[in-house]
């Protein structure tokens, strides 16, 4: 596989399992309760947006890249979440492991739906649904809106509250409207970490980030063009340049560094600063509308500081200048143990495949980023 194209795979942590993408086709592994690995696979099919060339160029990639990528994952979360509650990938007794490693076709562990059961290289079955929606289906709804409610409290958590925090700050000298600025992109960052490792405590969350590890080694694999054998995996990092951990990380810190000069009260006439509360919640959110409306620039300009970075990961140079965002990947991932990791390399060998008896045709998707 030539190197630029090894761009173009990604993959995500999802509840359970791993979500992984080629130029077009993606794959989802699961570890379903009774310990089975359910795998789905499927072409990539493009968006109205995905079509318009014009918006492939660079800096106005970015943003439609990352939309794409919120819109993959909400599918591969909502399998995820049919894998996790339908009632034949349920903890049992009664079913015995595949003698071989050979496929066949077998009933389900609680109907006869005739699902494809292999084995995988490291020992576990792996059920291959007979069509899509053929288990149980959490509703798309419930996923959008709970990824709407999340991006909110974001906006709350790490928009709104540093710029209203630093409206307060006047009382200790802090005067100066671009100093305030500066301590509010300070105050982002270190409530972005805060939250980071908070939420890593829940254990849930830690078997994800174990996930995101396992998808990170997996990906490291094929980059080092290694073979895809458990054994292999384990011995890369579990760190990887492209991970969407170090795409916020670039963020942070380009907003960080533009909007510390972008000025704060442009309705200082009307609502002077700390002239009362109800100023300074008009203020904030003048503020936090500028920053809105500038973020796709920082995203635009971030997801091509990404693409260098996936482009020349092995120089110590790239190293040294994205070093910020490869260590907060020790927060946003965990060692992850065979388990993980197994779940992981299915994914990946399953759209390895599936690319490889595709058509030849050059794929026009972005590159990929490798949450």
């Amino acid at each position: 596989m030539p190197k630029g194209e090894y761009l173009q795979y990604g993959g995500q942590a999802i509840l359970e399992g791993v979500m992984m993408r080629s130029p077009r086709h993606y794959s989802v592994a699961c570890r379903a309760p009774n310990g089975q690995i359910v795998l789905h696979s499927e072409p990539i099919e493009k968006t109205w947006i995905g079509r318009q060339r014009w918006l492939r160029a660079p800096f106005l990639r970015g943003t439609f890249a990352l939309l794409d990528s919120m819109a993959l994952g909400i599918r591969a979360m909502r399998f995820s979440g049919d894998v996790q509650l339908a009632p034949e990938f349920q903890k049992r007794e009664d079913v015995q492991p595949a003698a071989d490693g050979s496929s066949l076709i077998v009933e389900a562990p609680s109907d006869e739906s005739g699902h494809l059961v292999t084995k995988s290289p490291e020992g576990s079955e792996v059920v291959r649904p007979r069509a899509s929606g053929s288990i149980n289906s959490v509703g798309t709804a419930s996923i959008v809106g709970a990824m709407i409610v999340g991006l909110a409290l974001g906006v709350f958590l790490f928009v709104i509250s540093p710029n209203f925090i630093t409206e307060y700050l006047d009382g200790i000298g802090l005067k100066d409207p671009t100093m305030k600025n500066f301590v509010a992109g300070v105050l982002k960052i270190l409530f972005f970490l805060a939250y980071i490792g908070i939420i890593g405590l829940y254990a849930p969350i830690r078997a994800l980030f174990q996930y995101h590890g396992a998808e990170h080694k997996a990906i490291n694999t094929m980059e080092d063009d290694a073979e895809l054998t458990l054994e292999s995996c384990k011995q890369r990092t579990r760190l990887h340049p492209r991970c969407g951990t170090s795409f916020a990380i670039i963020v942070l810190l380009l907003s960080l560094l533009a909007f510390t000069f972008v000025p704060r009260y442009p309705l200082a006439d009307a609502f002077p600063p700390n002239s009362g509360f109800v100023a300074n919640i008009v203020n904030t959110l003048t503020r936090v509308g500028i920053e809105i409306l500038l973020l796709p620039v920082i995203a635009g300009i971030s997801y091509e500081a990404l693409k260098i970075a996936g482009k020349f990961r092995n120089q110590v140079w790239m190293k040294g200048a994205f070093w910020p965002g490869l260590m907060t990947q020790y927060l946003t991932t965990r060692e992850p143990d065979d388990t993980h990791i197994e779940v992981a390399l299915t994914a990946l060998r399953a759209v390895l495949e599936q690319e490889s008896g595709a058509n030849a045709e050059k794929s026009n998707l972005p590159e990929a980023v490798s949450a």
